[in-house]
């Protein structure tokens, strides 16, 4: 298990610095950092003195180095648009997302994983066939137009809903969360079932297939032969085999979320990271654009370990696999 774990950080570890080189090439090369930061006015002999002072003179490596020291320490300099500090503006920006990633997972999670189970256990039933006919909607229609279609009907049509912000919140700390007031929930319902349908329907469906398969097993026939109950045999057994593959791609999924929110975040304009980064984008603001990158790399690396870590604990074959692999070397 601890050789497993450091494999995996150091996996980690590299994967980061990757991502990190190519955020270092974004800040370094997509432009000049000096144009961005001073006036047409400013002469050629001010500008050399400022390029000295931000060490963009030095070795490449050098700079490399320091981009690394400074990002672990969570500085990723001023934001040319802003005129703040990078890391300010996302402790702003980072509880909203993270509170409207979590909980559409949650929605995709509640709702895909019973839907699944249905329909694999009734494949033929005509409720089956509605989720089946729902989840293809899902799936084919892009998300800025679902979230366009749920403003349509729910605040323009039904005016149940708000239409576009983060409601009212309340700090707790240095966390903000809409979670604790009438218009918080309101106003991230449509947000977040915008941004979780997707992967409802993929959840769903992978469960489905994975039950259908389950069913059809050896030691399924053999429990039935035993005179074990459905529930017994549906839930106790095959249940339990089914959500080990679902457990990986969920954790890919919630990765998938938090980078992804960049478009419902701009179609209900939820003052998250991702339409902080989206405006970045439209004003060439390197700091956020490489600062964004390295986190939301983050986020994805550290999902996989813990999803690596519980898979390892949960699947018996990965672990007797990892043995013989270590008794061989």
């Amino acid at each position: 298990m601890t050789a497993f774990i450091i494999r995996r950080l150091l996996q980690s570890v590299f994967v980061m610095l990757v991502v990190a080189l190519v955020a270092f090439l974004m800040f370094n090369y997509v432009g000049d950092p000096v144009n961005q930061m001073v006036g047409i006015d400013t002469s050629f002999a001010q500008r050399e003195h400022l390029r000295q002072e931000l060490g963009l003179n030095d070795p490449t490596l050098v700079q490399f180095a320091r981009f690394v020291g400074h990002a672990v320490r969570g500085d990723f300099g001023l934001s040319y648009q802003h005129k703040r500090p990078v890391a300010d503006l996302f402790k702003e920006r980072l509880p909203a997302t993270l509170e409207l990633s979590l909980v559409a997972a949650l929605f995709s999670l509640l709702v895909g994983i019973p839907m699944g189970v249905y329909t694999g256990l009734k494949p033929d039933g005509w409720l089956s066939r509605i989720f089946m006919a729902f989840s293809l909607v899902g799936v084919s229609l892009p998300t800025f137009l679902i979230g366009i279609l749920l403003i349509f009907v729910f605040s323009v049509i039904l005016g149940w809903l708000p239409s576009y912000g983060r409601g009212t919140v309340v700090a707790i700390g240095g966390w903000t969360t809409g979670l604790l007031t009438v218009s918080g929930l309101k106003a991230l319902l449509m947000p977040a079932v915008t941004l979780g349908l997707f992967q409802l329907t993929l959840i769903m469906r992978l469960v489905r297939s994975e039950m259908l398969e389950v069913l059809r097993t050896d030691y399924i026939k053999f429990a039935r032969a035993r005179g074990l109950t459905d529930r017994a045999i549906n839930f106790g057994h095959a249940l339990k085999n089914t959500l080990v593959p679902v457990m990986t791609i969920t954790g890919l999924q919630i990765g998938s979320i938090i980078a992804f929110a960049i478009i419902t975040e701009t179609v209900f304009q939820w003052p998250g990271m991702g339409l902080m980064f989206l405006q970045a984008i439209q004003n060439v603001d390197i700091p956020i654009m490489s600062a964004y990158l390295i986190l939301v790399a983050f986020f994805f690396v550290v999902i996989n370990l813990i999803v690596d870590i519980l898979y390892y604990v949960v699947d018996p074959r990965l672990r007797v696999d990892t043995a013989k692999a270590n008794g061989h070397a």
